[in-house]
């Protein structure tokens, strides 16, 4: 005959409250009223400034250089003069941005998409496929990242100038790129700072998929290209989202790969360089400053809050468990 042992209820409730993973103490530890307000406070100070460019773009000269934007809600004063101008004023002194807002969409685009694609493709062989010198290649794409941008833009610029000779054998020849062809030297050389990064960060997404699933797939007869499209990818997407936003914010925001590359004139210079030279330039004109720096934050902001959930999945996938 057994006795039962009373358990008082709320020796059972603290048990069960407790956290016991690593996951559940960071949960509970974010979750608290501390950390919400720290948040808060944060997202304030950072929206803030934003918050006053956005104010500062649409009030007139005058306002803007006697008076705080802060003022406005005292004495509002509106007016679209400043986009005009920025955007499509014909006069020397205006910004002229619609085509180089145009210039930076055409590099941005392609120069996010060719890194994405390749480092997936790259990153499901190194984890996946076995073949001789796959641990050694990757080791050599991790040393990469140590390579500082600077020291690659000469040999990068002579070999679109030059071509590559070995012995005097011409092995490929000059590029010899000009105009709007420009473009492709900015995709290329984005394209190749970019590899490193987007190999070694999706590869260990890659590598930490079942291994379960992906030998159910062999024994159903899937193929690797098969794998990779219906599998491997629907299950990387937040990585591929994550690291697609890093890219797209650097190469928008870009100004010496693009200035080298493309050069700086109208058909292919990106917005970066036209702000440059309003703030060079036309320093004292504020209002148009104010209007153009906004025009260039608008796109990454539309990205960034379209693939929000995607980026938060992307950086959280693996860190904690339980």
């Amino acid at each position: 005959m057994t006795t039962a042992v009373p358990v008082r209820a709320g020796t059972a409730a603290s048990a069960t409250d407790q956290p016991t993973t690593v996951g559940g103490r960071v949960r509970k530890r974010l979750n608290s009223r501390t950390a919400t307000v720290v948040s808060i406070v944060i997202a304030v100070v950072w929206t803030l400034p934003t918050f006053g460019l956005f104010i500062s773009s649409f009030r007139p000269e005058d306002q803007i250089k006697t008076t705080g934007w802060w003022t406005f809600f005292s004495d509002p004063q509106f007016t679209f003069e400043n986009y005009q101008q920025v955007l499509f004023g014909r006069s020397s002194s205006s910004g002229q941005l619609a085509s180089y807002f145009v210039n930076s969409v055409v590099i941005t685009i392609p120069s996010v998409l060719f890194p994405l694609a390749f480092a997936a493709l790259a990153a499901y062989a190194l984890a996946w496929i076995n073949f001789r010198g796959r641990d050694w290649i990757y080791i050599g794409i991790f040393a990469l990242q140590i390579v500082p941008l600077q020291m690659a833009l000469v040999p990068l610029l002579r070999f679109f100038s030059q071509g590559v000779s070995l012995g005097g054998v011409t092995l490929m020849p000059a590029w010899d790129l000009a105009d709007e062809q420009r473009f492709v030297q900015v995709w290329f050389a984005h394209t190749c700072f970019a590899l490193p990064l987007a190999i070694f960060l999706l590869h260990n997404f890659v590598s930490q998929l079942p291994r379960d699933l992906m030998e159910a797939a062999r024994v159903d007869g899937a193929t690797h290209p098969k794998i990779f499209r219906t599998i491997v990818l629907p299950l990387i997407t937040p990585a591929i989202a994550a690291f697609g936003i890093f890219q797209f914010l650097w190469v928008w925001n870009d100004l010496l790969v693009a200035l080298i590359f493309a050069g700086g004139g109208d058909e292919t210079a990106p917005m970066t360089v036209r702000l440059a030279e309003m703030a060079g330039t036309r320093g004292s004109e504020w209002q148009r400053l104010t209007s153009g720096a906004f025009v260039s934050i608008v796109v990454p902001l539309i990205v960034f809050l379209s693939l929000q959930r995607y980026f938060v999945r992307g950086l959280l996938a693996g860190s904690v468990k339980g």
